[in-house]
């Protein structure tokens, strides 16, 4: 599947439907909300992410440039023998965002991000290991290889702007194809600018964004 290939599909409405644990709401407060199973999981798996965890919207404080530089630091380290390793060629950035370390790949080559960005996103969890390990502390950096992430968030921009269109006009729910907690966060977060309410249902990697008129 390619970054184009999402697709949505008008859904009956079922607010006892198994798997479906939260909504979104409209208000600008309630915008940082997560999803309360995967908030759980947050807590005791390292590689089990809240759609608000992946996206960080709190600014980081002065005392937390130190650390977060510190795993940008280790975190280059790692990448670095990986792409020699693999003889791959790639500049590594590296900058303090929203609270969390971000680190950047720059590279024309799409070998190290993978169908639907599967490798990008396991290797992103191995760098977070390889921080844990040097530091003892749990990262929540993220990674980008070659511009993927954001171009990812403009497609998911405009197919949920597509979805609030479809539920303003029908009524109707809208259910979104599969998506990884960093892309369905973006969905809640345009929903719910947009006036209207969104949930996430089912189990990873099957997860999936439910587009409603109201809760």
């Amino acid at each position: 599947m390619s970054d184009n290939d999402i697709t949505a599909e008008v859904v009956e409405p079922a607010a006892d439907e198994a798997g479906t644990d939260e909504v979104r709401s409209a208000p600008a407060e309630d915008a940082a909300l997560t999803e309360p199973s995967d908030a759980a999981g947050d807590d005791t798996d390292a590689g089990d992410d809240t759609e608000a965890d992946e996206a960080g919207d709190d600014e980081a404080s002065e005392d937390d440039e130190g650390p977060l530089d510190l795993e940008g630091e280790v975190a280059a380290d790692y990448l670095e023998e990986l792409l020699d390793i693999a003889d791959l060629d790639g500049d590594i950035d590296t900058y303090v965002e929203s609270g969390r370390a971000h680190v950047s790949i720059l590279t024309d080559s799409d070998v190290l991000i993978g169908r639907d960005g599967e490798v990008l996103e396991a290797l992103q969890e191995l760098t977070r290991l390889a921080v844990l390990v040097d530091t003892g502390h749990r990262s929540r950096l993220m990674l980008d290889i070659g511009g993927h992430r954001e171009r990812r968030r403009v497609i998911l921009q405009e197919l949920a702007a597509d979805a609030i269109e479809e539920v303003k006009q029908t009524g109707e729910p809208v259910r979104l194809s599969p998506m990884n907690p960093f892309e369905r966060k973006i969905v809640h977060d345009a929903v719910a600018a947009a006036g209207l309410f969104s949930e996430s249902e089912g189990e990873e990697p099957q997860r999936r964004v439910v587009v409603m008129a109201e809760d």
